[in-house]
């Protein structure tokens, strides 16, 4: 049975619309079929976070004995197989992998990137502690480099354009980085430390949630999340070139989220201790100012399009390719 590609194009764009306003917002400067498999791409990605979380578009959803939803292997094999099946052109119903499938069909994407992330949430499944940076960075390249890998490529950039896609994946990293340390005491909260246990150590702090969430600890907590900043920092600036390779609207999209998105890195380090006290934001006054900016880099950037990408810098975590 052919698919309906009006349908699942809708689910895909109601489902942005109420998952991700920041999303949605980005988007508008794509070109519509590029637009669409954004939203298509986020469709899937929500639905397979949802169903490892018990949740409905990022909100808890009760389990039928009103206890807390616990993710399951069985959850990850469900993922997995619907996925497979979705890229390699199988059977599919669930609209998020029919999403997914005309993602696929349309763009090349390269199943191991899919399952990349769903490995992503399998770390979160199997509560992994990350006792290294390196640790730190392999997480965030599982639930969010991986994400700006995917998204190069509706971008446009060739699936074997590795030079390209590692900066994609700089940029992935970079934004993971920064939420890890915007939600350093929501995660602790509920059971998670992303923060790297040798630096909380170091620090005077024993990597657990109990020990993070204890007041005596901000100041030394804080301390190592501004650390964890400053290698977000070193992943933004090796992202930047990368914004020359995509066409003219993504480009001025991707810089304009990068502007934004790194600004929250300066309100955590401006708010110190008391950073945790409300989410970290960024005004929409300074949004503007931020995503115009990024706007005229993502100009500059365009006009060296056929320069040569500069190396990575060294010493960065770098994602497998195989």
């Amino acid at each position: 049975m052919a698919i309906d590609q009006d349908i699942v194009a809708a689910k895909a764009s109601e489902a942005i619309s109420k998952g991700s306003k920041s999303f949605a917002l980005a988007s508008l400067l794509f070109r519509p079929r590029m637009k669409r498999h954004a939203h298509m791409l986020y469709a899937w990605c929500r639905y397979c976070d949802d169903v490892v979380d018990g949740q409905n578009l990022g909100f808890s959803t009760p389990t039928p004995d009103g206890q807390p939803h616990v993710p399951s292997a069985s959850d990850l094999a469900y993922l997995r197989e619907q996925t497979h099946r979705a890229m390699t052109g199988g059977t599919v119903i669930e609209p998020a992998f029919l999403a997914l499938q005309t993602v696929t069909e349309d763009t090349g994407m390269p199943e191991k990137h899919a399952l990349e992330l769903l490995h992503g949430f399998e770390m979160d499944v199997a509560d992994r502690s990350y006792e290294t940076l390196a640790d730190t960075l392999e997480y965030g390249y599982h639930v969010a480099g991986v994400v700006g890998v995917m998204m190069a490529i509706i971008m446009g950039v060739a699936p074997d354009d590795q030079d390209t896609l590692d900066r994609a994946s700089d940029l992935g990293i970079a934004f993971q980085l920064t939420n890890i340390c915007r939600d350093i005491i929501d995660d602790a909260r509920i059971g998670r430390v992303y923060l790297p246990a040798d630096w909380l150590r170091e620090a005077g702090v024993e990597p657990t949630p109990e020990a993070v969430l204890d007041t005596d600890n901000r100041e030394a907590v804080w301390t190592v999340a501004l650390r964890l900043l400053d290698e977000a920092d070193r992943y933004y600036r090796s992202s930047g070139p990368g914004v020359r390779r995509l066409p003219i609207r993504a480009g001025f999209a991707v810089a304009a989220a990068r502007g934004v998105y790194r600004d929250i890195g300066r309100v955590v380090r401006k708010n110190g201790t008391a950073a945790w006290d409300e989410r970290a934001r960024t005004s929409r006054r300074r949004k503007l100012a931020l995503a115009g900016l990024g706007c005229l880099q993502g100009a500059t950037s365009k006009s060296q399009f056929f320069r040569k990408l500069p190396p990575r810098p060294a010493l960065l975590w770098t994602r497998p390719v195989t």
